[in-house]
């Protein structure tokens, strides 16, 4: 019996349990998109390729399974952007390309491209697949590398000749994904174990920060367990917002300097255990004043090259969060702990930021951002998704709202690239859709994505958009009358978005006072489709911009 390489590169994704696939048609791809709907795949056909990468990106992340999209030459060209995105994300994304046939590379033939050497820097591997033959052990060759350690796009390009290639089955071998990925948990030994716990034991003011690495696995259960053995304080960023509850009496939210001073308290810790947490820039890269020199630090790291970076630590674990947590959690109950003074002072601190933040929330017209976010607050259901993109529009939202359950609250990663919230509300309600979605976005961040309205209008996913409407790059805007005292190319038109969304398909509404929100909101959600409220709000600098400003003109670095 004969397979061409379709069929072997259909068989292989199947064999890693993929059923989903994120794509737009184009020439290079096509015999590998009809295989695909022959064989009963999922297909999400985006309005344009960077999109699909964020909505694999998300819903790799969002799963915890791998996201995969696929598409021909030039399309490959719009999905870069997306793979530099899920690098940062730290997302397990395949990102599959066609291209003309190999016989004529490098002749000149149609839209030939060097699509493996565009794809390597912005991904953990990249290859050119050159024979049918080779998909099988390829394909596992590209996911084994995009989950481990860190987890990150990787690529592989498929030429429509080795699409279409016919081999014999015989010429081919497969194997379970459990043969060439290794399942067992990797854990700490128990003199590191042993270690760690005198040090927390130890302490005074000793908090934990657990980052996307913490939600590789379902370890909710095992976070919970410690944290309530242990009495300690913890925070979350990333991928691990929501791991536990923003709610739980031993949870004190979103690890973000520039947003909470709960999180700056970690100047005075004397011990900080890192689950997954990078020591970059988001903390001061590990050093002082940030981390201070003389405490002790646990670090837990999935990738052994980041124990250790650019700081020493006092105790480097190279495994798997959620085991390891559950070998602390072990000898932790050997001993008696009990709440700290630290803690209640990180919950004041943490109560009194709660209640200047809310006293934003006033009447006004145009609305007040903080108004917005406080009056989602009051329809919001613990089930419920949260996307965020943008800027002081969406900060306000990000250091307002909680995040309430695993895997339910996204923001941009460090990289700041804007135009993802649209596309990653869409994989959200594919890969939740027993979940309502809501996707928070400026004007500004909207105009990327945007028109993947149409993309879910056309599968049936009815997201809710809160479009906030400054007309203006904000967060920059800000940043520049705060340090230049005017604004320089960021400045937008009050455009209707809601009429856009309207012509998508979508339900679309304009809010201009503070009375007209809830009652949009409530007819958003009883649309029964993609519903876009195009908000009106005003230009406030955020915390974040504030805090930018203040420390460029003490001369702090961009």
């Amino acid at each position: 019996m004969t397979l061409t390489g379709s069929h072997l590169l259909t068989r292989a994704l199947r064999e890693e349990g993929v059923n989903t696939i994120f794509t737009l048609a184009g020439d290079h791809i096509l015999p590998l998109l009809d295989l695909f709907a022959d064989e009963g795949f999922r297909l999400i056909d985006c309005r344009h390729e960077q999109a699909a990468v964020h909505m694999a990106d998300a819903w790799g992340r969002i799963t915890g399974q791998l996201g995969v999209c696929a598409f021909t030459t030039p399309g490959h060209a719009n999905a870069i952007p997306g793979l530099v995105n899920a690098l940062s994300s730290e997302s397990p994304v395949l990102n599959i390309a066609g291209s003309a046939d190999l016989r004529n590379a490098h002749r000149g033939i149609m839209q030939e491209i060097d699509q493996v050497g565009m794809a390597r820097p912005v991904t953990k591997g990249a290859w050119l697949v050159h024979d049918a033959r080779r998909i099988p052990d390829m394909v596992a060759t590209a996911v084994r590398t995009a989950f481990e350690g860190r987890r990150g796009p990787v690529h592989l390009t498929v030429p429509v000749d080795v699409q279409t290639q016919r081999v014999e089955e015989s010429e081919v071998c497969f194997y379970a994904a459990a043969s060439y990925r290794p399942q067992a948990p990797r854990v700490a030994a128990k003199e590191q174990v042993e270690e760690a716990i005198r040090l927390l034991r130890a302490a005074e003011r000793p908090l934990i920060i657990a980052s996307t690495p913490a939600a590789y696995g379902e370890w909710t259960t095992q976070l919970q367990e410690f944290i309530e053995t242990t009495r300690l304080p913890l925070m979350t960023e990333e991928a691990a917002r929501g791991i536990v509850s923003d709610e739980h009496p031993y949870c004190l939210g979103f690890f973000d300097l520039s947003l909470h001073q709960t999180a700056n308290l970690i100047r005075e810790a004397d011990v900080v255990l890192f689950l997954g947490k990078l020591l970059d820039f988001t903390v001061g890269f590990g050093l002082p004043p940030i981390v201070s020199e003389s405490a002790k630090v646990i670090q837990v790291e999935p990738s052994g090259v980041q124990v250790g970076r650019n700081r020493g630590v006092d105790v480097g674990i190279v495994g798997d969060v959620g085991p390891v947590v559950a070998q602390l959690c072990a000898k932790a109950a050997e001993h008696e702990w009990k709440d700290l003074p630290w803690l209640q002072r990180l919950r004041d601190v943490r109560a009194a930021e709660r209640a200047r933040i809310e006293a934003f929330a006033t009447d006004e017209t145009p609305l007040r951002s903080m108004f917005v976010h406080k009056t989602l607050a009051c329809f919001l259901r613990p089930d419920d998704v949260l996307v965020f993109d943008g800027g002081d529009y969406a900060y306000y939202g990000r250091a307002y709202l909680p995040a309430r359950r695993p895997r339910s609250w996204y923001y941009l990663p460090n990289l700041g690239m804007l135009g993802s919230a649209v596309p990653v509300a869409i994989a959200a309600k594919l890969a939740r859709p027993g979940s309502r979605v809501f996707c928070i976005t400026g004007d500004g961040s909207f105009g990327f994505n945007g028109m993947e309205l149409d993309t879910a209008v056309r599968h049936g996913l009815d997201i809710v958009v809160l479009l906030g409407n400054d007309a203006a790059w904000g967060i920059d805007k800000n940043i520049q009358l705060g340090l230049y005292g005017k604004p320089v190319i960021t400045d937008l038109a009050p455009t209707r978005y809601d009429i856009v969304a309207e012509g998508l398909g979508a339900h679309g509404e304009l809010v201009e006072r503070p009375g007209e929100l809830a009652p949009a909101l409530e007819r958003a959600l009883a649309a029964g489709k993609p519903a876009l409220l195009n908000i009106r709000v005003q230009s406030q600098i955020s915390m974040r911009a504030q805090g930018i400003v203040d420390s460029r003109k003490k001369g702090g670095a961009f």
